[in-house]
């Protein structure tokens, strides 16, 4: 019998492989397609959805409202430009119908019809750009982008845009090494994770794409969860303890990013790019799989890690409803 899902679910990314998690660089080569209980995910490096216009949208409200969340340190100018032109042309080879490049010696046009757009620039005039080079880009994909620079034998986060963040800050983080991003992370830094991923990612080779998921939960549709704007949603981590069955199922999110990295030819910088897709817990039950799969994961997920993921309170709430309602 086929599966009757939504369109989100078919091309939602769901993470586990297993009834438990636990931390791991779990890197995989990109566009190679996922094939899940509902569909698949995973074919190209961009993915536009029927929430294009209204998370663009949304990316335009809180940068008006908190310009921080684009960071360009003077130093990554190169790689900001390196990193429009290089998604522009992904975004041209994947939807040609919709989307075109054109280059006329340093000029550029910029055509987007799915946002009514048509924008000529010159590389490396960051004036010619609203937004600037990284700005703009931010205002074409639904990823946010953090720019790695390579030097001193580390890598250094000095360049975003970044409005979709899961409980941390582009504005705190930027200019800070690789390891010191993930200082708070249990777990990685004793097990040497994050050790060997920044290894891995310093021997990419330019052009090399690669890939990784993510996950947390959250109480509502709500991308916007940086620790800037923590006192907008954190208070609903602890009331929707008290929410009766219905409402939880219908309230809590399953959060999961995919996250692409990739090295920059020109520039040799690395690019980040953190696709979040959220799906209510009512929605994702009906793949019977997907039920039972996150709620033993959810059950058995160590105390630190739920800890840092913020699910304590309501984790034992949400297994229950996904196993035993």
């Amino acid at each position: 019998m086929t599966l009757s899902v939504s369109p989100r679910l078919a091309t939602f990314p769901f993470p586990f492989r297993a009834d438990s998690y636990r931390y791991s660089t779990n890197v995989e080569p990109a566009r190679v397609p996922v094939e899940t209980e509902a569909g698949s995910w995973g074919a190209g490096i961009l993915h536009l959805d029927d929430d294009y216009a209204a998370e663009l949208a949304e990316r335009r409200r809180i940068l008006a409202a908190d310009p921080s969340r684009l960071q360009v340190l003077p130093h990554m100018r190169p790689a900001a430009w390196d990193a429009l032109l290089t998604v522009l042309r992904e975004l041209h080879a994947q939807h040609p119908g919709s989307m075109s490049l054109e280059q006329d010696g340093p000029t550029f046009v910029w055509r987007n019809s799915l946002l009514g757009v048509e924008q000529r620039f010159t590389e490396g005039a960051d004036d010619s750009l609203p937004g600037g080079p990284l700005g703009f880009l931010g205002s074409q994909i639904q990823d946010d982008v953090v720019l790695l620079d390579q030097r001193e034998g580390s890598l250094w986060a000095d360049a975003g845009v970044v409005t979709f963040a899961a409980d941390w800050s582009l504005g705190f983080d930027v200019g800070m090494r690789f390891l010191e991003v993930h200082g708070p992370v249990p777990r990685i830094h004793e097990e040497g994770i994050i050790s060997r991923a920044e290894r891995f990612l310093m021997r990419l080779q330019p052009g090399e794409e690669c890939r990784r998921t993510n996950w947390s939960m959250s109480v509502d549709r709500r991308l916007d969860q940086s620790t800037e704007v923590y006192p907008e949603w954190g208070p609903d981590r602890r009331a929707i303890v008290d929410a009766g069955p219905a409402e939880l199922a219908r309230r809590l999110h399953l959060r999961v990013e995919v996250q692409h990295l990739i090295r920059l030819g020109a520039s040799g910088a690395i690019m980040f790019l953190i696709r979040t897709y959220l799906v209510a817990l009512d929605e994702l039950a009906s793949v019977p799989a997907w039920r039972e799969r996150l709620g033993r994961v959810l059950a058995e997920l160590p105390e630190d890690m739920a800890d840092y993921k913020g699910l304590v309170r309501y984790r034992d709430a949400a297994a229950h409803w996904l196993l035993d309602t």
